[in-house]
């Protein structure tokens, strides 16, 4: 059997847009011969709906979409991911993720997500019904079982196990001859390669091939990075769609054909730099467009966040697109500015100069009558990253700019950063990658020719909000808060089993200390793309009034 895989990026919500993409895809699959054709999960919808579910017209309008589609599809039938009402009389959620299968002009069968995830950054128990049976859709005298994201993922491959029921051995038990996964997995370092043992493990246990369509998309904080899959029954990979792009492909199935597969069909994994930079490119350019924006503009300090913002910025949208502020206090470096402008020359974006010194000199004298007596501090360093925050955001309004925020994940944690002044955008698009990571990726920039500054890499970072202010003055070196933020905030290991690792007991409970104190903070950030296995917005629920300190 031929397998079409349409692997499109969805928008949460556009039915037609989503139909008429589905389309394109469904038809490009049936110009290269595929006799049955896959599409992601909820690829009608938008992964994840979320709370738009429980508007009134949502589900009938994909509803309405549903039909229309199927009226569009003929022999070959298009298996499409969408959102059903639950009609049973018993209790329940008032909804089912669900597939549908097309064919003929009509909606022939459709099918229930069994396993629904309520942890990490999914909720959807909060919604939908799982299905009561998991039964093969039979189809020219075959067997297909047909199964959504969460159905194939393995006890092995979660934290612990959380379900009774294995969908695809019930499938196998009813005489499921192939599996067929809509799924919508949304990305973290690491992720792909985890998921392609998780599905060889999954067909080589049920000893049937398996096909795996992801989605390729941003939505809000997550990215979805596609990487779809065929495996056959013994385990070996058959075919790889790409990462991070949309993709059509027909997979032959059969043994013989399956033994003959080109080598080019089988792709290398990308390596770990290559993977977040393509996560953070389609995070940006799919949010920005997503929300109706053209352009960004961002502040350029000459330091290695915002450079690497700006390239990320570029990428995704085209330097034309890309709109830098420099704005220099009384105590930064004439490097900082020269930085900032060959920077900008590097990636052909435009970067203007607008000096604050006047502007901080007056916010001071203005509130000097309230300060008599007291010695100058944090308040007055906060006073400069305010003042540019608000030259940013009225560069932003005039046109229309989305304002990008440049804080990474190491400063984010522990608070190093000023709310209301440097916090202050619309997208965090490197606030989940912690400095360490943000060095690597611009040396990883770097590797053919100059993109980020070398002087903007081997310079010690400084926020230069006083006279030689270095990071470091306030926190430790970012290879060790980094490697004891990742045990705490995504091992979720406590004080005592960090010391254990190693580490001064001080610096751990102080960093720990920090985060917990700053979380007010972090929810008042601009929402950040998620591509560590634990960021700080979506999938952390952490309360900000607590006194925990284990």
């Amino acid at each position: 059997m031929k397998i079409g895989i349409a692997q499109i990026n969805a928008v949460v919500g556009d039915f037609p847009g989503n139909a008429k993409r589905l389309l394109q895809a469904y038809r490009e699959c049936l110009e290269k011969g595929a006799e049955l054709v896959v599409s992601p999960e909820m690829g009608l919808v938008g992964y994840p709906p979320r709370d738009l579910v429980f508007k009134s017209q949502f589900v009938p309008k994909c509803l309405q979409a549903l039909d229309y589609l199927a009226t569009e599809i003929g022999e070959v039938p298009f298996l499409v991911g969408y959102v059903d009402h639950h009609e049973s009389d018993q209790p329940g959620k008032p909804f089912r993720n669900a597939a549908a299968w097309l064919e003929r002009g009509e909606v022939r069968a459709k099918r229930w997500k069994t396993l629904l995830p309520t942890y990490d950054v999914f909720d959807e128990r909060r919604y939908f019904e799982p299905a009561a049976a998991c039964e093969p859709v039979e189809w020219r005298g075959r067997k297909i079982g047909v199964t959504i994201c969460e159905d194939i993922w393995t006890d092995d491959y979660l934290d612990r196990p959380f379900y009774r029921r294995d969908p695809v051995r019930e499938l196998k038990e009813a005489g499921a001859e192939m599996i067929v996964n809509l799924s919508a997995s949304p990305f973290h370092l690491g992720k792909p390669e985890q998921r392609e043992e998780m599905l060889a493990s999954v067909a080589r246990k049920a000893a049937l091939p398996l096909v795996y369509c992801n989605a390729i998309a941003a939505q809000d904080q997550l990215v979805f990075d596609g990487h779809s899959v065929v495996v056959g029954p013994s385990g070996e990979v058959v075919a790889k769609l790409p990462g991070f792009e949309e993709a059509c492909e027909v997979v032959d199935l059969r043994q013989d054909a399956a033994e003959t597969v080109p080598r080019s069909r089988v792709r290398m994994p990308q390596p770990p730099c290559e993977q977040l930079w393509r996560a953070l490119v389609l995070g940006l350019r799919d949010y920005v467009q997503k929300t109706g924006f053209e352009t960004v503009c961002l502040g350029l300090s000459g330091g290695i966040d915002s450079a690497l913002t700006a390239a990320v910025a570029a990428e995704a949208l085209g330097a034309d697109k890309v709109h830098g502020l420099t704005m220099p206090s009384p105590y930064s470096s004439g490097g900082s500015v020269a930085d900032s402008f060959a920077l900008a020359e590097n990636l052909g974006i435009r970067c203007d100069e607008v000096r604050i010194s006047d502007i901080f000199e007056e916010v001071k004298r203005t509130m000097a009558p309230l300060f008599v007596g007291e010695a100058e501090d944090v308040t007055e360093e906060n006073m400069q990253a305010r003042i540019r925050g608000l030259l940013l955001m009225s560069l932003s309004n005039k046109f229309n700019h989305l304002l990008l925020t440049t804080g990474n994940k190491s400063e984010l944690a522990v608070g190093y950063c000023t709310i209301y002044g440097d916090m202050c955008g619309g997208l965090a698009v490197i606030s989940d990658l912690p400095k360490t990571r943000v060095y690597d990726l611009c040396r990883w920039l770097n590797r053919e020719r100059e993109v980020i500054p070398w002087n903007t890499i081997e310079k010690p970072p400084s926020a230069e909000l006083r006279p030689d202010q270095k990071d470091q003055d306030s926190l430790p070196e970012y290879d060790v808060l980094d490697e004891i933020l990742e045990a705490y905030v995504e091992r979720h290991l406590s004080t005592d089993e960090i010391v254990d690792l190693g580490y001064e007991e001080d610096l751990v409970r102080w960093v720990q200390r920090r985060v917990d104190l700053n979380e007010w903070k972090r929810q008042q950030a601009a929402p950040g793309i998620r591509v560590t296995s634990k960021a700080f917005g979506m999938g952390r629920r952490m309360p900000i009034v607590q006194r925990f300190t284990g």
